[in-house]
């Protein structure tokens, strides 16, 4: 499984409790689905070519000018652009995303992969990432992919540590694109307003698919100073946003409060499930996101089988890279679900034969 959400293996996508996709676990809200209603209603209709409402809007929430983003069709599409803008080399060091090389490697662009020293192999658990190899390698019309918070760990940086690295690539001649994807379960960790600055090497890639609970709407947006923005909207195929993912769009400065409520709340339920997964004998990564990289003392894919069994799919962790067969990526879901899972995690793993 190269992306989770795999929900298409029976007749409804309910019949399943779906821990390998990280969305909202409650599903949109009341104002996305009344724009999801707005937006089918103008479906007959093209979009607006400018995504003028949506631009608007999306930069009102993220805080910056309307010419430092362009929309995209989702996370994934932002950073296609990122790659087809890259001059030379793009680099990344996993466990990590894996779209980041397969979109690279499309664009023709040669893909160089260090895994770090320590902890960001992620065998310690200890929770602190190195880029040294990766740093060390950075030289001139490279483009360094980092996700914040990370895809698989959580792991987060700081904004002084994001900048400091934006600070090295520009001295190499490099460039820095951060995907934010799960930024909004710790907001104060972007770095958007320094990318729309301009006086760093810096991009943005991002997705309110997960906040939201729209992977179906496909929405996201990049960021960056208004020439590199220009270049890649000259790059981007026209008609990005459907007219669903324009509603929504269009809104979504003025749900800022309650997408950071829901960010709020992220973070309790993460806390008791990590306490819960733990008190089970379960090694629990640090998470910032609203995920959490676990390491179990069996196969994650047996486990991951026994799981299924009882209607829950989880995902492993083979295509980030870096990280061996005991490892697997859960969301965060809602309390009640969270216990299910770990009464299901507890079956599990005694089926398999380990004492507890």
């Amino acid at each position: 499984m190269l992306h989770g959400g795999n929900v298409w293996q029976s007749a409804s996508p309910s019949d399943w409790l779906d821990y390998s996709a990280n969305l909202r676990p409650e599903g949109m809200a009341d104002w996305t689905r009344e724009c999801f209603a707005r937006g089918m209603e103008r479906a007959r209709y093209y979009p607006d070519l400018g995504m003028s409402a949506a631009r608007s809007s999306l930069a009102a929430f993220a805080g910056v000018a309307p010419e430092c983003l362009l929309p995209t069709a989702g996370g994934i599409a932002a950073i296609d652009l990122a790659c087809a803008l890259a001059p030379g080399r793009v680099l990344i060091m996993p466990p990590t995303f894996g779209e980041y090389a397969r979109r690279a490697r499309a664009h023709g662009r040669d893909v160089a992969v260090y895994v770090g020293e320590g902890s960001r192999a992620w065998g310690d658990m200890a929770g602190c990432l190195s880029f040294g190899p990766c740093a060390d390698a950075l030289r001139a019309g490279d483009t360094l992919f980092l996700c914040n918070p990370d895809n698989p760990s959580g792991e987060t940086l700081g904004r002084g540590e994001v900048l400091a690295l934006a600070g090295l690539a520009a001295r190499r001649g490099a460039r820095l694109v951060v995907d934010e994807a799960f930024i909004d379960y710790c907001p104060e960790h972007s770095v958007r307003a320094e990318a729309a600055e301009g006086s760093l090497p810096l991009t943005v890639v991002a997705s309110l698919t997960k906040i939201l609970g729209v992977p179906g709407a496909r929405l996201g947006y990049l960021v960056a100073d208004a020439d590199y923005v220009r270049a890649a909207q000259a790059q981007a195929l026209p008609w990005a946003l459907n007219s669903c993912a324009t509603e929504i769009a269009a809104k979504v400065d003025k749900h800022a409060a309650d997408i950071a409520a829901d960010g709020a709340l992220n973070t309790g339920r993460r806390e008791r499930l990590a306490r819960a997964l733990k008190a089970l004998g379960i090694s629990v990564m640090p998470s910032g996101a609203n995920f959490l990289l676990v390491r179990l003392d069996v196969p994650a894919r047996e486990v991951a089988q026994e799981l299924k069994r009882a209607g829950i799919l989880t995902r492993d962790c083979a295509s980030f890279g870096a990280l061996d067969e005991h490892y697997m990526r859960l969301a965060v879901k809602t309390d009640a679900e969270n216990e299910r899972l770990t009464r299901e995690m507890d079956r599990a793993l005694a089926a398999l034969g380990r004492a507890l």
